[in-house]
């Protein structure tokens, strides 16, 4: 009896003091500040706030992991509807009147001991409740964001709120009327906050979850992608950035009043930490490395010598020409290979497509013809840059008809100027082709967002439905790094070219047709007009000496 007490008034200073702690098994919150909890095994810890004002009516409490499940409970023991095991996990409890205290219970999901941090966020009755007219998920008032992600997209999905409530009163009918005094009234804006670009640390993720846990932190340094009516389904889908941490949020508003609540935010990295293979530890494959690598380097030397050089041009364009629709339309549309026989066969296919482009070129001479092909990867990626942007984004290009249309005609539409400037335009792609591949090797090491501008095309051509994701990505400072790594190769390398490839013919010969031209040179020097004839006087015998 007298532990208990001692442990009561501990509690107590330290509520007093303004800090809060964690004793035994037991947790005392303060509204709006973080309590970091640790759950050993098969432990249940107690969480506990006091001295609730009258206004309050409704309270939610959310608790974040990393990547370990934690189990939030309105009882002891947990049950069907009563309780929730997620990474991100929360409660919402109403009040009645005169109630000032409220306890909920956290455990241990999976059986290891589980570390995070929590915070209880205090609601009045004209804040609209979230998820409280829930008729999807378990919880009878659920103000939990579900997530769901895989290689392509991630999705997120949430219970419709309801308009707010005082103590002690019945809530509002959910469907029964449609009407600006019903739920029907209020509005749901998603929210986006990306994490530092490839820090995978606890730390990282703890400091992110408190800069945007309630209304007020969210909408200063978080991203407000669209709004959502009540007419709308509550469910988005975005493009998925493996091991790039973000965090999603929904904040309801209830236009009428003024006024505002917070879903209990999630994250993802899009990867699994608990996987040895493709975990979010592992996500820079050798191969990748290795193919990516030599690929920047090809793109170094284009960007420099492409033009001087041209079948080394022509070699890396029908590379990159054939390797992608190669990738894309036989290897990952058709078969389910290992990625590395995947990309092994890429590269195969690649070449291949890389010296039939030379020997057509070697063969028949046609410049024009190859440099249409170099343009068409200009065009590529002019267009696949042009969606990168917000434009992509936009409603109507949801529409994979509109979409693939407009991104064609960009594509088709750059190389009818090669036709004009021939040589102009194929030093131009020479310098921002080859320096976009340098990016795209300084990305297999350290995390860049350019390499998303061929990416979501690349998404976006092997999954039907990625034409309902949002495509936005962080840009940080190693992006802003990399964009001026790409302007200043591309612009020097075109430079460089322009000023050796002055004096120069436009393009070189074919050494095919060189060939056939000195074997018919030959065979004309050796057949050619014989010297004029000259005849020679017959020498006649002298006559024979007579003899007397």
């Amino acid at each position: 009896m007298l532990s208990s007490w001692l442990i009561y008034i501990f509690v107590s200073f330290l509520v007093c003091d303004g800090v809060v702690a964690q004793v035994e098994n037991r947790v005392v919150f303060l509204f709006n500040t973080f309590q970091n909890v640790s759950m050993n095994e098969n432990e249940t810890v107690q969480a506990v706030v006091s001295r609730i004002p009258p206004e309050v009516a409704f309270i939610t409490l959310q608790f974040h992991t990393q990547h370990s499940n934690a189990t939030l409970s309105y009882n002891k023991m947990p049950g069907l509807g009563l309780s929730l095991t997620a990474v991100d996990s929360g409660l919402l409890s109403p009040l009645i009147p005169g109630q000032t205290t409220l306890s909920w219970f956290l455990l241990a999901a999976d059986g290891d001991s589980v570390s995070g941090t929590g915070v209880i966020l205090p609601y009045t009755s004209s804040d609209p409740v979230p998820g409280a007219c829930n008729l999807e998920f378990d919880l009878d008032i659920d103000p939990n964001i579900y997530l769901h992600y895989n290689l392509f997209e991630t999705t997120i999905r949430f219970a419709p709120a309801n308009i707010g409530y005082s103590r002690g009163s019945n809530p509002p009918a959910c469907d029964t009327e449609v009407g600006e005094n019903t739920r029907w009234r209020l509005r749901y804006d998603i929210y986006q906050y990306f994490l530092p670009e490839s820090d995978l640390s606890e730390q990282s993720l703890i400091t992110s979850i408190q800069s945007v846990a309630n209304v007020q932190t969210m909408t200063e340094h978080g991203k407000r992608l669209m709004t959502l009516s009540s007419n709308d389904k509550t469910e988005v889908v975005f493009s998925s950035i493996p091991g790039q941490g973000v965090i999603y949020s929904v904040i309801v508003r209830d236009p009428v009043i003024n006024t505002s609540s917070s879903y209990i935010p999630v994250h993802t990295y899009a990867c699994s930490f608990a996987s040895t293979l493709d975990g979010c530890d592992t996500l820079g494959k050798i191969s990748t490395m290795i193919f990516f690598t030599i690929v920047g380097l090809a793109g170094l030397f284009v960007c420099f010598f492409g033009h001087h050089f041209f079948k080394c041009e022509l070699f890396c364009m029908g590379f990159g020409f054939t390797a992608f629709f190669f990738f894309i339309l036989l290897i990952t549309r058709t078969t389910k290979l290992d990625y590395d026989i995947r990309l092994t066969l890429t590269a195969v296919i690649g070449v291949v497509g890389g010296v039939i482009l030379v020997m057509s070129w070697w063969r028949f001479g046609s410049v024009m013809s190859c440099v249409i092909v170099v343009g068409l990867m200009l065009g590529f990626l002019i267009s696949s840059t042009v969606f990168f942007t917000p434009i992509g984004d936009m409603e109507v290009f949801r529409s994979n008809v509109v979409f693939w249309v407009t991104f064609s005609c960009i594509v088709v539409v750059v190389p009818l100027f090669f036709v004009r400037w021939p040589r102009e335009g194929n030093i131009t792609t020479c310098g921002v082709a080859g320096a976009y591949a340098v990016v795209l090797a300084v990305n297999a090491y350290i995390y860049t967002s350019l390499s998303y501008i061929t990416l979501n095309i690349l998404k976006r051509f092997l999954n039907d439905n990625f034409s309902k994701a949002f495509t936005d990505v962080p840009f940080q400072d190693i992006d802003f790094i990399m964009i001026t790594v790409w302007v200043v190769l591309g612009v020097s390398g075109i430079v460089l070219q322009f000023y050796r490839e002055r004096t120069r013919p436009f393009f070189p010969p074919s050494p095919y047709l060189m060939w056939l031209q000195e074997r018919e040179r030959r065979k004309t020097k050796r057949s050619g007009p014989k010297p004029p004839h000259v005849l020679t006087p017959f020498p006649f015998p002298r006559p024979c000496p007579t003899v007397d």
